[in-house]
Protein backbone atom coordinates (compact mmCIF):
# COMPACT_ATOMS: atom_id res chain seq x y z
CA UNK A 1 0.00 0.00 0.00
CA UNK A 2 1.49 3.13 -0.76
CA UNK A 3 0.08 7.05 -1.12
CA UNK A 4 -1.12 7.33 -4.55
CA UNK A 5 -2.24 10.80 -4.63
CA UNK A 6 -2.87 14.07 -2.58
CA UNK A 7 -5.74 16.61 -3.24
CA UNK A 8 -5.71 19.85 -1.40
CA UNK A 9 -7.77 23.04 -1.61
CA UNK A 10 -7.25 26.35 0.10
CA UNK A 11 -4.31 25.39 1.85
CA UNK A 12 -1.85 28.67 1.92
CA UNK A 13 -1.14 29.55 -1.92
CA UNK A 14 -3.53 26.60 -2.96
CA UNK A 15 -6.89 28.20 -4.26
CA UNK A 16 -10.02 27.27 -2.21
CA UNK A 17 -11.46 26.88 -5.85
CA UNK A 18 -9.28 24.84 -7.94
CA UNK A 19 -7.91 21.57 -5.72
CA UNK A 20 -4.27 20.78 -6.42
CA UNK A 21 -3.90 17.24 -7.84
CA UNK A 22 -0.45 16.01 -6.43
CA UNK A 23 -0.16 12.48 -8.36
CA UNK A 24 2.57 10.44 -6.32
CA UNK A 25 5.07 8.15 -7.91
CA UNK A 26 8.43 6.54 -6.47
CA UNK A 27 10.32 9.69 -7.12
CA UNK A 28 8.89 12.89 -6.70
CA UNK A 29 11.15 15.86 -7.69
CA UNK A 30 8.64 19.12 -7.04
CA UNK A 31 10.39 22.32 -9.14
CA UNK A 32 9.59 25.80 -9.48
CA UNK A 33 10.50 29.31 -8.65
CA UNK A 34 10.56 30.90 -5.47
CA UNK A 35 6.94 31.92 -4.40
CA UNK A 36 5.14 29.18 -6.54
CA UNK A 37 4.21 27.21 -3.71
CA UNK A 38 6.98 24.24 -3.34
CA UNK A 39 7.60 24.93 0.59
CA UNK A 40 3.82 24.79 0.84
CA UNK A 41 3.28 21.46 -0.21
CA UNK A 42 6.28 20.36 1.77
CA UNK A 43 4.28 22.08 4.66
CA UNK A 44 1.24 20.28 4.34
CA UNK A 45 3.00 17.06 4.51
CA UNK A 46 4.51 18.78 8.05
CA UNK A 47 1.15 19.49 9.38
CA UNK A 48 -0.14 15.94 8.70
CA UNK A 49 2.97 14.92 11.01
CA UNK A 50 1.50 17.01 13.51
CA UNK A 51 -2.08 15.56 13.16
CA UNK A 52 -1.26 12.10 13.43
CA UNK A 53 0.53 13.04 16.09
CA UNK A 54 -2.22 14.39 18.15
CA UNK A 55 -0.65 18.35 17.90
CA UNK A 56 -2.58 19.68 15.36
CA UNK A 57 -3.13 23.03 17.43
CA UNK A 58 0.76 23.28 18.52
CA UNK A 59 1.76 23.75 14.81
CA UNK A 60 -0.85 26.00 14.09
CA UNK A 61 -0.14 28.51 16.91
CA UNK A 62 3.31 28.19 16.30
CA UNK A 63 3.23 28.69 12.42
CA UNK A 64 1.49 32.39 12.53
CA UNK A 65 -2.33 30.88 13.47
CA UNK A 66 -4.84 30.16 11.21
CA UNK A 67 -4.87 33.27 8.92
CA UNK A 68 -1.02 32.06 8.02
CA UNK A 69 -3.12 28.73 6.79
CA UNK A 70 -5.97 29.58 4.54
CA UNK A 71 -5.79 30.67 1.36
CA UNK A 72 -5.56 34.61 1.29
CA UNK A 73 -7.20 34.47 5.07
CA UNK A 74 -10.77 33.43 6.35
CA UNK A 75 -12.64 36.39 4.69
CA UNK A 76 -11.83 34.14 1.07
CA UNK A 77 -11.15 30.90 2.69
CA UNK A 78 -13.54 29.31 5.33
CA UNK A 79 -11.88 25.76 4.81
CA UNK A 80 -9.41 23.61 3.76
CA UNK A 81 -10.13 20.38 2.53
CA UNK A 82 -7.54 17.41 1.58
CA UNK A 83 -8.23 13.95 0.29
CA UNK A 84 -5.41 11.25 0.40
CA UNK A 85 -5.47 8.84 -1.51
CA UNK A 86 -3.70 5.13 -0.97
CA UNK A 87 -3.51 2.19 -3.79
CA UNK A 88 -2.19 -1.66 -3.62
CA UNK A 89 -2.81 -4.41 -6.16
CA UNK A 90 -5.69 -5.30 -4.20
CA UNK A 91 -6.66 -2.41 -1.73
CA UNK A 92 -7.75 1.26 -2.52
CA UNK A 93 -8.17 3.26 0.48
CA UNK A 94 -8.93 6.93 0.78
CA UNK A 95 -8.38 9.40 4.00
CA UNK A 96 -10.72 13.07 3.44
CA UNK A 97 -10.49 15.88 6.34
CA UNK A 98 -11.77 18.99 6.48
CA UNK A 99 -10.05 21.84 8.88
CA UNK A 100 -12.77 25.09 9.41
CA UNK A 101 -11.95 28.42 10.26
CA UNK A 102 -13.00 29.33 14.21
CA UNK A 103 -12.75 32.59 16.09
CA UNK A 104 -10.76 33.87 17.30
CA UNK A 105 -8.14 32.76 15.44
CA UNK A 106 -8.51 28.68 15.28
CA UNK A 107 -8.90 26.24 12.91
CA UNK A 108 -10.31 22.78 13.79
CA UNK A 109 -11.37 19.57 12.39
CA UNK A 110 -14.80 19.35 11.58
CA UNK A 111 -14.86 16.13 9.47
CA UNK A 112 -12.64 12.85 8.67
CA UNK A 113 -13.64 9.63 7.09
CA UNK A 114 -11.69 7.19 5.57
CA UNK A 115 -12.89 4.75 2.85
CA UNK A 116 -12.14 1.45 2.03
CA UNK A 117 -12.48 -0.77 -0.86
CA UNK A 118 -11.38 -4.10 -1.79
CA UNK A 119 -10.76 -5.13 -5.60
CA UNK A 120 -11.62 -3.17 -8.47
CA UNK A 121 -15.43 -3.39 -8.74
CA UNK A 122 -16.54 -4.19 -4.81
CA UNK A 123 -18.66 -1.07 -3.31
CA UNK A 124 -16.24 1.08 -0.85
CA UNK A 125 -16.62 0.85 2.60
CA UNK A 126 -16.75 4.64 4.03
CA UNK A 127 -16.45 4.90 7.79
CA UNK A 128 -17.20 8.67 9.58
CA UNK A 129 -15.20 9.01 12.22
CA UNK A 130 -16.27 11.72 15.16
CA UNK A 131 -14.49 14.62 15.64
CA UNK A 132 -12.58 15.85 18.25
CA UNK A 133 -12.40 19.27 16.76
CA UNK A 134 -8.93 20.27 18.53
CA UNK A 135 -7.29 17.07 17.26
CA UNK A 136 -7.83 14.58 14.60
CA UNK A 137 -9.22 11.44 15.69
CA UNK A 138 -7.08 9.04 13.18
CA UNK A 139 -4.14 10.27 15.87
CA UNK A 140 -5.99 7.91 18.48
CA UNK A 141 -5.42 3.93 18.82
CA UNK A 142 -7.50 2.38 15.96
CA UNK A 143 -8.54 -1.21 16.21
CA UNK A 144 -10.28 -0.63 12.40
CA UNK A 145 -7.77 -2.18 9.96
CA UNK A 146 -8.24 0.75 7.28
CA UNK A 147 -7.73 2.89 9.74
CA UNK A 148 -4.81 1.74 11.50
CA UNK A 149 -3.38 0.95 8.17
CA UNK A 150 -3.64 4.83 6.96
CA UNK A 151 -2.58 5.75 10.30
CA UNK A 152 0.66 4.09 9.90
CA UNK A 153 1.29 5.05 6.23
CA UNK A 154 0.61 9.03 7.21
CA UNK A 155 2.31 8.83 10.42
CA UNK A 156 5.28 7.46 8.56
CA UNK A 157 5.37 10.35 6.12
CA UNK A 158 8.39 12.54 7.60
CA UNK A 159 9.30 15.64 6.57
CA UNK A 160 13.25 16.65 6.63
CA UNK A 161 15.07 19.53 6.78
CA UNK A 162 19.00 20.24 7.63
CA UNK A 163 19.25 23.61 6.38
CA UNK A 164 21.02 24.51 10.18
CA UNK A 165 24.55 23.22 10.16
CA UNK A 166 26.14 26.04 12.17
CA UNK A 167 28.65 25.44 14.32
CA UNK A 168 26.31 25.57 17.44
CA UNK A 169 23.25 23.71 15.77
CA UNK A 170 22.02 20.21 17.26
CA UNK A 171 23.09 18.01 14.70
CA UNK A 172 26.60 18.61 16.16
CA UNK A 173 26.02 18.28 19.44
CA UNK A 174 25.64 14.83 21.41
CA UNK A 175 22.44 13.54 22.05
CA UNK A 176 21.36 10.38 24.41
CA UNK A 177 22.76 7.09 22.85
CA UNK A 178 18.58 5.66 23.16
CA UNK A 179 17.21 8.49 21.02
CA UNK A 180 17.63 6.27 17.97
CA UNK A 181 14.35 4.64 17.02
CA UNK A 182 14.44 7.00 14.22
CA UNK A 183 16.42 9.76 12.29
CA UNK A 184 14.69 13.41 13.56
CA UNK A 185 13.50 15.69 11.37
CA UNK A 186 16.79 18.11 11.82
CA UNK A 187 18.79 14.92 12.62
CA UNK A 188 19.24 16.26 15.87
CA UNK A 189 19.80 12.51 17.30
CA UNK A 190 22.48 11.82 14.09
CA UNK A 191 25.42 10.39 16.07
CA UNK A 192 22.69 7.91 17.97
CA UNK A 193 21.05 6.45 15.27
CA UNK A 194 24.25 5.87 13.19
CA UNK A 195 25.13 4.10 16.55
CA UNK A 196 21.82 2.01 15.89
CA UNK A 197 22.72 1.04 12.78
CA UNK A 198 26.49 0.19 12.77
CA UNK A 199 25.63 -1.96 15.84
CA UNK A 200 22.35 -3.92 14.12
CA UNK A 201 22.63 -2.82 10.18
CA UNK A 202 26.26 -2.68 9.40
CA UNK A 203 25.85 -3.13 5.53
CA UNK A 204 23.84 -0.15 5.43
CA UNK A 205 26.00 1.37 7.74
CA UNK A 206 29.33 0.75 5.30
CA UNK A 207 27.23 1.74 2.58
CA UNK A 208 26.96 5.42 4.49
CA UNK A 209 30.19 5.43 5.36
CA UNK A 210 30.72 5.04 1.31
CA UNK A 211 29.26 7.56 0.37
CA UNK A 212 30.36 9.79 2.48
CA UNK A 213 34.04 9.36 1.38
CA UNK A 214 33.28 10.37 -2.09
CA UNK A 215 32.20 13.61 -1.25
CA UNK A 216 34.57 14.14 1.80
CA UNK A 217 37.85 12.61 0.75
CA UNK A 218 39.73 13.01 3.95
CA UNK A 219 36.75 10.98 6.09
CA UNK A 220 38.28 7.61 6.93
CA UNK A 221 35.05 6.38 9.57
CA UNK A 222 33.10 7.49 12.72
CA UNK A 223 34.51 7.21 16.51
CA UNK A 224 30.75 6.56 18.27
CA UNK A 225 31.56 5.75 21.52
CA UNK A 226 28.86 6.53 24.29
CA UNK A 227 30.40 8.84 26.92
CA UNK A 228 30.07 8.01 30.82
CA UNK A 229 26.68 9.88 31.26
CA UNK A 230 25.08 7.74 27.66
CA UNK A 231 25.18 10.41 24.79
CA UNK A 232 27.12 9.97 22.08
CA UNK A 233 28.80 12.54 19.96
CA UNK A 234 29.65 12.38 16.00
CA UNK A 235 33.64 11.99 16.37
CA UNK A 236 35.75 10.76 13.52
CA UNK A 237 38.71 10.21 12.16
CA UNK A 238 40.54 11.08 8.90
CA UNK A 239 42.40 8.73 6.37
CA UNK A 240 46.11 10.26 7.56
CA UNK A 241 48.76 7.91 9.64
CA UNK A 242 47.20 10.02 12.49
CA UNK A 243 45.16 8.67 15.05
CA UNK A 244 43.83 12.04 15.95
CA UNK A 245 39.59 12.10 16.53
CA UNK A 246 38.28 14.86 14.69
CA UNK A 247 35.04 16.46 16.28
CA UNK A 248 32.03 16.92 14.62
CA UNK A 249 32.51 21.04 14.64
CA UNK A 250 35.10 20.26 12.28
CA UNK A 251 33.01 19.10 9.45
CA UNK A 252 32.15 21.94 7.00
CA UNK A 253 28.69 22.57 6.70
CA UNK A 254 28.62 20.88 3.36
CA UNK A 255 29.87 17.77 4.71
CA UNK A 256 27.54 17.76 7.66
CA UNK A 257 24.37 17.92 5.28
CA UNK A 258 25.79 15.26 3.46
CA UNK A 259 26.17 13.05 6.11
CA UNK A 260 22.83 13.91 7.42
CA UNK A 261 21.24 12.96 4.05
CA UNK A 262 23.23 9.85 3.60
CA UNK A 263 22.27 8.72 6.78
CA UNK A 264 18.46 9.30 6.06
CA UNK A 265 18.65 7.83 2.16
CA UNK A 266 20.93 4.80 3.04
CA UNK A 267 18.78 3.73 6.48
CA UNK A 268 17.82 -0.13 6.41
CA UNK A 269 14.47 -1.06 4.60
CA UNK A 270 13.63 -1.76 8.84
CA UNK A 271 14.02 1.69 10.25
CA UNK A 272 12.72 3.44 6.27
CA UNK A 273 9.85 5.90 6.46
CA UNK A 274 6.99 4.88 4.56
CA UNK A 275 7.58 8.92 2.35
CA UNK A 276 10.32 10.70 2.58
CA UNK A 277 10.25 14.71 1.93
CA UNK A 278 13.03 16.93 2.01
CA UNK A 279 13.36 20.62 1.29
CA UNK A 280 16.00 21.76 -0.75
CA UNK A 281 18.10 18.94 -0.03
CA UNK A 282 21.03 20.22 -2.20
CA UNK A 283 21.82 23.34 -0.02
CA UNK A 284 25.18 23.51 0.50
CA UNK A 285 26.42 21.35 -1.59
CA UNK A 286 29.12 20.83 -4.36
CA UNK A 287 27.60 20.00 -7.98
CA UNK A 288 29.57 15.98 -7.34
CA UNK A 289 27.98 15.90 -4.26
CA UNK A 290 24.57 16.72 -5.41
CA UNK A 291 25.41 13.92 -8.20
CA UNK A 292 26.13 11.14 -5.46
CA UNK A 293 22.94 12.49 -3.33
CA UNK A 294 20.62 11.68 -6.69
CA UNK A 295 22.09 8.27 -6.65
CA UNK A 296 21.26 8.02 -3.01
CA UNK A 297 18.14 8.94 -3.74
CA UNK A 298 17.33 6.13 -5.78
CA UNK A 299 18.21 4.08 -3.51
CA UNK A 300 15.75 5.15 -1.41
CA UNK A 301 13.12 5.17 -3.62
CA UNK A 302 13.36 1.12 -3.59
CA UNK A 303 11.97 1.30 -0.18
CA UNK A 304 10.19 4.31 0.38
CA UNK A 305 8.38 6.98 -1.91
CA UNK A 306 10.70 10.14 -1.94
CA UNK A 307 9.78 13.78 -2.64
CA UNK A 308 12.16 16.59 -2.65
CA UNK A 309 11.49 20.29 -3.30
CA UNK A 310 14.40 22.03 -5.28
CA UNK A 311 15.76 24.49 -7.44
CA UNK A 312 19.09 22.79 -8.55
CA UNK A 313 19.19 22.59 -12.23
CA UNK A 314 22.44 20.05 -11.06
CA UNK A 315 19.97 17.63 -9.17
CA UNK A 316 16.53 17.92 -12.04
CA UNK A 317 19.20 16.53 -14.17
CA UNK A 318 19.85 13.30 -12.94
CA UNK A 319 16.39 12.39 -12.90
CA UNK A 320 14.14 10.97 -15.56
CA UNK A 321 11.60 13.74 -17.16
CA UNK A 322 8.97 11.64 -15.52
CA UNK A 323 10.05 12.21 -12.15
CA UNK A 324 9.41 16.26 -12.70
CA UNK A 325 6.73 18.01 -11.13
CA UNK A 326 6.39 21.86 -12.15
CA UNK A 327 5.14 23.91 -9.73
CA UNK A 328 3.95 27.66 -11.17
CA UNK A 329 1.70 30.12 -9.51
CA UNK A 330 -0.88 31.41 -11.59
CA UNK A 331 -3.27 34.67 -11.08
CA UNK A 332 -6.91 34.02 -11.44
CA UNK A 333 -9.86 36.43 -11.11
CA UNK A 334 -7.35 38.53 -9.07
CA UNK A 335 -5.94 35.68 -7.13
CA UNK A 336 -2.86 33.50 -7.03
CA UNK A 337 -2.85 29.72 -6.68
CA UNK A 338 -0.66 27.11 -7.02
CA UNK A 339 -1.04 24.49 -9.42
CA UNK A 340 0.75 21.65 -10.62
CA UNK A 341 2.13 19.48 -13.77
CA UNK A 342 4.31 16.27 -13.98
CA UNK A 343 6.46 16.10 -16.77
CA UNK A 344 6.04 13.54 -19.94
CA UNK A 345 8.86 12.50 -20.99
CA UNK A 346 7.46 10.84 -24.62
CA UNK A 347 6.12 14.84 -24.74
CA UNK A 348 9.61 15.94 -24.51
CA UNK A 349 11.22 13.68 -26.52
CA UNK A 350 12.75 15.57 -29.41
CA UNK A 351 13.93 18.34 -27.31
CA UNK A 352 15.44 16.08 -24.75
CA UNK A 353 17.80 14.53 -27.60
CA UNK A 354 19.05 18.11 -27.87
CA UNK A 355 18.97 19.48 -24.51
CA UNK A 356 19.06 18.55 -20.63
CA UNK A 357 16.15 19.45 -18.73
CA UNK A 358 17.50 22.22 -16.46
CA UNK A 359 18.11 23.71 -20.14
CA UNK A 360 14.21 23.07 -20.73
CA UNK A 361 13.77 24.60 -17.73
CA UNK A 362 16.02 27.90 -18.06
CA UNK A 363 14.33 28.55 -21.39
CA UNK A 364 11.29 28.46 -19.90
CA UNK A 365 9.86 25.53 -21.69
CA UNK A 366 8.66 23.13 -19.53
CA UNK A 367 7.93 26.17 -17.06
CA UNK A 368 8.52 26.66 -13.67
CA UNK A 369 10.13 30.19 -14.33
CA UNK A 370 9.07 33.58 -12.43
CA UNK A 371 6.90 35.18 -14.51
Amino acid sequence: MQLQEVIIKGYKSISSDVPLHLTLKKINVILGANGSGKSNIISFFKMLNYMMSGSLQSFIESHGGSQSFLHYGSKKTQNILASLIFKSSKFHDKYDFTLSYATPDKLIITSEEAEYQNGKYSNPKKIKLETDFKESVLSHKQEDRTLAVIKKILSNCKVYQFHDSSQTAAIRNSCPKDVDNYLQAEANNLAAFLLRIKNEFPDNYRNIVSYIKLVVPQFQDFILEPNKIGNVMLKWRDNSASDYIFLPNQFSDGSIRFIALATLLLQPKQTMPSVIIIDEPELGLHPYAITQLAEMIKEASNSAQVIIATQSPYLIDEFSANDIIVVESQKEAGYSRTQLKRLDEKELNEWLDDYTISDLWDKNIIGGRPV
